[in-house]
């Protein structure tokens, strides 16, 4: 579907650009690739400037064509989005020490991986407690599972038949789960609402008991307010 009259560029910046960046968009939306003819339809625009616009993806890495000639996301994404996420991990790092610290609880900081799954960028455990739960970074999960997807949800437009726990978080502004992704673990996360109103990241802890969901859940929320006025203002 080409993009409505009201998102198009206005005359001061570059169509070139704002048409490159939808190309980049609808290619993220749609992860087992396009026709070319696909995505001069989902932009907008005449196929041969969806070609144009590929070609120049593609010698910066930035898109690449399949065998069969369909267009997906290309690994020079890869470098950018961790220049991102060094800038994220070093801002983020404080927040999440203070977090772990106060709470007495592992500390995590999750990203959006695509449209449907969450990814653990950074995992701080409390120096002082007794007992915590230990999860390596990296770690990937579905986002309608476990509070940082639910959390990252929340801070999106609602979907379709949507949990009924992702309203509840838009509303309290953080998500509560349990046993979800790891059994007998509860976790409690909320929203890192970058600039432009959408999610950049989850904030949330990890317990295996949950005293007081409440007073955690306003912990971590704070937190997640900390981090977001603290991103770069790009």
């Amino acid at each position: 579907m080409p993009p409505a009259q009201g998102d198009r560029p206005d005359t001061k910046t570059s169509k070139t650009l704002h048409n490159g960046i939808e190309v980049l968009e609808l290619l993220a939306r749609n992860p087992r690739g396009l026709t070319v003819s696909e995505v001069a339809e989902g932009v907008g625009v005449h196929r041969t400037v969806a070609h144009r616009l590929i070609r120049t993806l593609e010698e910066h890495r930035l898109c690449t064509r399949d065998p069969s000639k369909r267009v997906t996301l290309g690994p020079g994404l890869v470098s950018l989005a961790e220049a991102v996420e060094v800038d994220l991990r070093t801002v983020a790092g404080p927040v999440l020490m203070e977090l772990a610290e106060t709470q007495g609880a592992t500390a995590h900081l999750v990203v959006p991986e695509g449209e449907a799954e969450a990814r653990a960028l950074m995992v701080v455990e409390p120096r002082g407690a007794h007992a915590h739960i230990a999860f390596r970074a990296g770690r990937v999960d579905p986002m309608d599972q476990g509070s940082a997807g639910l959390a990252l949800l929340s801070a999106m437009p609602p979907r379709e038949r949507e949990r009924e726990e992702v309203t509840q978080a838009r509303s309290r502004g953080y998500a509560i789960t349990h046993g979800e992704v790891t059994h007998a673990v509860s976790g409690v996360s909320a929203p890192v609402v970058g600039r432009q109103g959408k999610p950049v990241a989850a904030v949330g802890v990890s317990v295996l008991e949950l005293k007081d969901p409440e007073a955690i859940g306003a912990a971590v929320a704070e937190a997640a307010r900390r981090l977001a006025v603290l991103l770069p203002q790009a």
